[in-house]
């Protein structure tokens, strides 16, 4: 029975002794730390522990984050306060150790902004400004009057000058600061950003005067970040204007439109020791997600560095990170105790240890040996608790992998196949030279869905461009004809068929006029079903329209509604050129366009009849045999792939109870968001480096909008096509160093032997697939 560390939060004690596990783990952990289940839990955890904070510190100072990462603790806190006096809120709080006598009064406290972009304006609905007004003082109760906010948007400029008079495009030139200015205009910008630098020295002075931060709450970045505190940030760094890094931009290119302007931006943030200058700070860093176990791996374990900046908890006295298990996952210690607790481990979970020694230690499974096995403490326990040997574990481990490889190439026909996306590029970055093999094979059947219209990767820039090529080639297109015809009829699919054909024919030509022309031909389409146009003319006041309003509008505001549907008819165009290359009509991709996806910073859950019921009758009307799924955990990536999978498997277990079917098989699949473990796959497909062009090729002259990577990973500065195939390499030098080069120089199979790289596939029969998925249901339990 592991002994459990107490500390001075209740609801930290409460949450620790129901993980089973202590607060942290000397030496390996050099900071605290606590598990949760998912996500939502988190959200409420910290909800409890703020309030917790605020009934102790009633007039404090409280520092809260911004973007996706606070929506549960955000959810859960309005929730709480709001319902303070009803029966559940007592009991919640009493199961928590707190006293729901007098509740606490949000506006004593004083708030503190921790971070914001420059040059921004207050009023734009990205901005963080707008965010804290909005779900920090209105929705919380902060008082404004007390708070400090980042608003620099008027400092330094003269009346009735604005920041693109001082900032043409809003670029801002730092090396101002130590260099003579050469024009007029950078005598001006020198000037302004002296004034923002004073701001900055200003508001630390504040912070200070009020004594210091003493509720911190923050998530982490990728480059292990927490407000913009970017890697290689000093530790001893305050409030100040500042560049970000390429990781931070691609994480901010979404809230600004693209990377093209968020790599451009900067930023005003407070500093690290600005966080831990109150020696009693209440800091916490939440993080949800297997994508950040690496850095959090890092924050956690090693020693405390500028290049990860999150490790500074580990010199907060009351520094805590608050972590799901899909984060903590690369926590060594902790995977110890939880490996070591178990009376019995399935052949999974022996594979990847097993898999894990070999990598680690860069050697062929068949030469691991019994002295260097002992040494290490996962191998140890293993063959502790395992009642097979050393000899057994290496020969079922290679045979799981060998099985994976050899069984991606025997034939697949005769199968209906519904190729499931949350995007219009998730199966092809993921798996396309399969789909290759799967579409040439004629006795399949294969169907596209696409369950979001994907308009948030659009930019306006890429929209601008396709509606001003229509203007240029829409006296040819002989439209007067074709409405006689019927041949822009919403289901008429001979018509698309004739687009897209005629747009890979461009393609194969690399003719840019007679691909401008299938472009202007669907753009038409998709604009006379959006707003209902029945003429010429009133295509071309609607074009112009539209080129008004894409001027007008800030980076990163939301659209209005029939600009995100024309933003998603591009993405859907997309979609349909990549399969007609390989002979897909039209009629068999399906846009599904689920409601649940509107472009706002909080997603809403999937519903029953709104979400579930569109791929329900999908799957009635197509009857499929293999239904392939983007299996990403659950905080990995976009948060619509798993909201996506909450639709697709909720509409599968309706439909299996319906029909009676469990013959169904499920093709998981990962892309550029997360990568599988080899221990978790069945199927591993060789990809030859032909193979890999074809899929760049497709990629490029496809995917028009992401051809620029507007937003992209923070992993890759490129186009998904280049990281995808990056990932695939990986998965072959993996493979190699376990299995070693023979298997693949002695193989009869040209396939494997010529092999530049794999994707991975996990199969999986519906039983194990809705025991996959289970954990939705108690995620769900926790959202309000």
């Amino acid at each position: 029975m592991i002994k459990i560390k107490q500390n001075n939060s209740k609801v930290e004690n409460y949450y620790q002794k129901k993980s089973g596990y202590k607060l942290q783990y000397p030496p390996t952990e050099k900071a605290k730390l606590l598990m949760l289940d998912n996500f939502p839990i988190m959200g409420k955890l910290t909800a409890l522990r703020f309030i917790e904070w605020v009934l102790e510190n009633n007039d404090g100072v409280v520092a809260l984050p911004t973007g996706k990462t606070p929506e549960h603790f955000i959810k859960w806190s309005k929730y709480i306060l709001q319902n303070w006096n009803k029966k559940e809120i007592k009991q919640m709080l009493s199961e928590h150790g707190l006293k729901s006598g007098k509740k606490p009064k949000i506006n004593r406290l004083k708030f503190v902004q921790i971070d914001d972009f420059y040059p921004i304006y207050p009023k734009w609905k990205n901005s963080f400004y707008y965010y804290v007004n909005k779900y920090y003082l209105k929705d919380f109760g902060f008082s404004k009057e007390k708070a400090l906010l980042i608003d620099p948007s008027r400092t330094g400029l003269k009346k009735g000058e604005v920041l693109e008079d001082v900032f043409p495009n809003f670029l801002v030139d730092l090396s101002l600061r130590y260099r003579k200015a050469k024009t007029k205009l950078e005598t001006r910008q020198k000037s302004v950003i002296q004034a923002v630098d004073e701001f900055c020295r200003q508001y630390e002075e504040k912070i200070r005067d009020l004594g210091g931060i003493g509720f911190f709450l923050g998530g982490i970045g990728p480059d292990g970040h927490i407000a913009f505190n970017v890697s290689g940030s000093d530790f001893h760094s305050d409030t100040r204007l500042t560049n970000i890094n390429y990781e931070t931009a691609a994480a901010a290119a979404t809230d600004l439109g693209g990377i093209e302007v968020s790599r451009k931006r900067l930023v005003i943030t407070i500093g690290l020791e600005t966080i831990a200058y109150n020696p009693d700070v209440c800091a916490i860093v939440i993080a949800a997600g297997e994508a950040k176990s690496e850095i959090v791996a890092k924050a956690v374990q090693e020693k405390a560095s500028i290049n990860c900046p999150a490790s500074i908890l580990q010199r907060i006295k009351n520094g805590v990170f608050y972590l799901t298990k899909g984060a903590a996952k690369q926590l060594e210690q902790r995977n110890l105790i939880a490996l070591s607790q178990r009376k019995k481990l399935d052949e999974k979970e022996e594979n990847k240890i097993i898999i894990d020694h070999s990598l680690k230690n860069k050697i062929q499974i068949k030469n691991i040996k019994e002295n260097k096995a002992k040494k290490d403490k996962f191998l140890a326990i293993l063959l502790q608790k395992s009642n097979k040997k050393l000899n057994d574990l290496k020969k079922q481990t290679k045979k799981s992998l060998t099985n994976s490889i050899e069984k991606s190439q025997k034939s697949i026909k005769n199968e209906i196949i519904l190729h499931t996306n949350p995007h219009h590029d998730d199966e092809m970055l993921g798996y396309y030279p399969l789909i290759r093999d799967l579409i040439k094979e004629e006795s399949n059947k294969n169907y596209f869905n696409y369950l979001t219209s994907g308009f948030t990767s659009v930019s306006n820039i890429y929209v601008l461009k396709q509606v001003k090529t229509v203007l240029d080639h829409i006296e040819a297109l002989d439209l007067e004809k074709k409405f006689k015809n019927k041949f822009f009829k919403k289901d008429n699919f001979s018509a698309k068929d004739k687009e897209l054909n005629l747009f890979n024919k461009g393609v194969a030509k690399k003719d840019e006029k007679i691909k401008a022309t299938a472009v202007s031909l669907r753009m038409t389409r998709n604009l006379l079903d959006i707003y209902q146009i029945k003429s010429v003319n009133g295509l071309l006041i609607k074009l112009n329209e539209i080129i008004r309003y894409l001027k007008s509008v800030y980076p990163g505001q939301k659209d209005e509604v029939k600009i995100q549907k024309f933003k998603g008819a591009i993405r859907e165009w997309e979609a349909e050129i990549v399969w007609n290359r390989l002979g897909i009509r039209s009629s068999q991709v399906i846009h599904s366009r689920l409601g649940f996806y509107k472009g706002d910073i909080f997603t809403e859950q999937p519903k029953e009849s709104r979400d579930m019921q569109p791929v329900y009758e999908l799957l009635k009307k197509i009857k499929p045999t293999i239904i392939t799924v983007a299996l990403d955990p659950e905080g990995s990536g976009p948060d619509t792939h798993y909201k996506v999978l909450q639709a697709v498997s909720g509409a599968l277990e309706k439909y299996v109870q319906k029909t009676g079917r469990t013959d169904i098989k499920i093709w998981g699949y990962r892309n550029v968001w997360d990568i599988f473990h080899l221990s978790e796959i069945n199927l591993a497909y060789p990809v030859s480096l032909g193979q890999f062009s074809q899929m760049h090729d497709a990629f490029i002259n496809s995917y028009g909008s992401q051809k620029k990577a507007s937003f992209p990973s923070y992993k890759f500065d490129g186009p998904f096509s280049l990281l995808s195939r990056q990932i695939m390499i990986s998965n072959l030098e993996k493979i190699k160093t376990c299995l070693g080069k023979d298997y693949f120089l002695k193989s009869n199979n040209r396939k494997i032997t010529s092999a530049k790289g794999f994707l991975l596939i996990k199969e999986m029969g519906i039983k194990e697939f809705f025991e996959k998925t289970g954990e939705i249901k108690g995620v769900m339990e926790n959202i309000l």
